[in-house]
């Protein structure tokens, strides 16, 4: 794995689209591809900002929070843009009635009760009140009988949702909307 110091000057070089080795780059690419889930072979006709934000969205928290950190400190701009574009858990709060439905008809309900353990009051209540009473009863039970769960488990089962969600929008299954508000829908 790259050092950390290392990956970052490589972030802030594509964020200025300085030229980078085409060697420095390959290993760059194999890195990104491997330890982040990234393909930056569509990278060269998307804005670098928007790139960022696909790598960091599938970083795990705790490495992202590094990284977002560490750009806020060097090109506090850049982290704004970066951070304003990603999806991140939280933003699952600005789905509708029926990206929730589909989302929970996709996925797997341990790790949807896994998520939601680590989920803030308002989301938890959101994704319970788009189920049936008998299945939000039951979910709040397997929740409960599930104790106390490592916080890397929840963030990864929090970061199969997200996937999932991005799946679905990216098939035009569901509508995962910008903090603009420019795509809110209207009924």
């Amino acid at each position: 794995m790259l050092p950390e110091n290392f990956a970052m000057e490589v972030v802030m070089r594509m964020l200025r689209m300085e030229a980078v080795q085409k060697e420095v780059l390959s290993d760059v690419e194999r890195t990104l591809r491997t330890e982040f889930m990234s393909n930056l072979a569509r990278a060269t006709r998307r804005d670098a900002h928007e790139m960022m934000a696909e790598i960091f969205n599938n970083l795990d928290r705790a490495t992202e929070s590094r990284f977002v950190a560490a750009l806020e400190e060097r090109n506090k701009d850049s982290a704004e843009k970066i951070k304003a574009m990603m999806f991140t858990f939280e933003d699952l709060n600005r789905l509708d009635p029926g990206g929730i439905q589909t989302l929970l008809r996709t996925l797997d309900k341990a790790k949807l009760g896994l998520a939601l353990k680590g989920a803030s009051e308002g989301l938890r209540d959101l994704f319970f009140s788009n189920m049936s009473e008998r299945a939000g009863k039951l979910l709040r039970e397997d929740m409960a009988a599930l104790g106390a769960v490592r916080l890397k488990d929840v963030e990864e089962a929090q970061q199969v949702m997200v996937q999932t969600a991005k799946d679905l929008a990216a098939r035009g299954e569901i509508v995962l909307s910008d903090n603009k508000g420019g795509d809110e829908l209207v009924y």
